[in-house]
């Protein structure tokens, strides 16, 4: 399965990403602030990473950068609690493969989990597109 590295200052959502994913055989790793969840990013072989898009010394494009400089092939879902067109202009310019709203529901998660990483990657614009 899957190796998942979220990054949310809110552990309440860890917690709930490790419950609904680990179930499903994935390995998640969380963070509750970027510069851990990046030094792991080194020891790590990712193949998706669920990150919030406010950070406490950083910016997404910023951790994202580093994320994919290290893992270019990197899935990515963004989660976020104050969605706003800016944010969705920003993932998609990032090349983001899916965009979530809190609160999620645990199905949702999980159905557009399974969904990125059974596809080809493939970002939001292009999704879009179709």
């Amino acid at each position: 399965m899957a190796t998942i590295l979220t990054i949310d200052a809110d552990p309440d959502y860890g917690t709930l990403i490790g419950s609904v994913l680990g179930k499903k055989g994935h390995k998640i790793i969380n963070f509750t602030e970027e510069e851990a969840a990046l030094a792991e990013a080194w020891r790590q072989t990712l193949d998706l990473a669920i990150l919030e898009t406010r950070f406490k010394k950083s910016n997404l494009p910023e951790v994202l950068g580093q994320l994919r400089q290290l893992h270019p092939d990197l899935r990515v879902v963004i989660l976020t609690d104050q969605p706003t067109t800016a944010t969705v202009r920003q993932a998609i310019r990032q090349g983001v493969q899916e965009y979530l709203v809190k609160p999620v529901d645990s199905e949702e998660l999980e159905t557009r989990v399974t969904r990125v990483l059974k596809a080809t990657k493939r970002t939001i614009k292009e999704a879009l597109a179709l």
